[in-house]
């Protein structure tokens, strides 16, 4: 594996443990819209909310309401009002042991991205609340990359503006299958997945991930020595 050089890691349900504030903002967000609980409507919604974690929030959006721009729009506002409500009430805890992983890795001089399906305006609310600015060299959104997960954009556009030479020194994490899809594409040598989100370990795997994770705090041993994780390739072909 070559060196790493940069880390490109996910914030809902891999770094931040906000699955559930996400989820009810999503809730609320389409009940402007109509869509209830209690109704099919609802749950086949929801069903579709879970599929795409990790996606653009609007995408997301424009999934649920297909031939309608304008609720789409509508809805996404109500989903950062949601969202951003919920952190000036409760604030934002880091996954057990991120602050201490991020130290790692920067002591090691790898660059650390986070990536996001969040607005900026929403990052921007997130970073404030974690006061992570000297943490890491850089955060992004879908807007300024291009386009949103399980597309590579973010990831690339991490490797430019931080003077990565090759995409085999990055190393991506996130909680969802189309972070996985996203680390893939972009050709980075290590896709772990994590179990501290939304998505199963099939669900990771199904997107391609290198290896799977109990939480974020395995991560430097990871990327920092080689040999304290086995790729699932090696692994999953044995279990057969």
């Amino acid at each position: 594996m070559a060196p790493i050089k940069l880390a490109c890691l996910d914030l809902a349900g891999t770094t931040i443990g906000d699955v559930a504030m996400v989820e009810r903002a999503f809730a609320e967000a389409i009940a402007t819209q109509g869509i209830v609980p209690g109704t099919g409507a609802y749950a086949r919604a929801m069903v579709h909310v879970h599929r795409s974690r990790g996606c653009s929030k609007i995408d997301v959006f424009r999934g649920i309401f297909p031939e309608n721009e304008a609720q789409a729009q509508a809805a996404n506002l109500t989903f950062e009002r949601s969202y951003e409500g919920a952190i000036e009430r409760s604030g934002l805890e880091p996954v057990p042991g991120t602050v201490e992983v991020l130290d790692k890795l920067r002591g090691a001089g790898v660059k650390i991205c986070l990536i996001t399906g969040f607005s900026r305006p929403t990052l921007d609310r997130v970073l404030t609340a974690l006061s992570w600015s000297d943490k890491i060299d850089l955060a992004l959104c879908p807007e300024e990359a291009g386009r949103g997960r399980p597309m590579p954009d973010m990831v690339l556009a991490a490797v430019l503006r931080l003077g990565i030479e090759d995409v085999r020194q990055v190393a991506v994490a996130g909680d969802s299958e189309s972070d996985m899809l996203c680390g893939r594409r972009a050709g980075a040598s290590v896709v772990a997945g994590v179990l501290t989100g939304s998505h199963s370990k099939e669900r990771l795997l199904n997107g391609g991930a290198t290896h799977i994770l109990d939480s974020i705090a395995d991560f430097p041993a990871l990327v920092l020595g080689a040999d304290a994780a086995e790729p699932l390739a090696s692994a999953s072909s044995s279990a057969r």
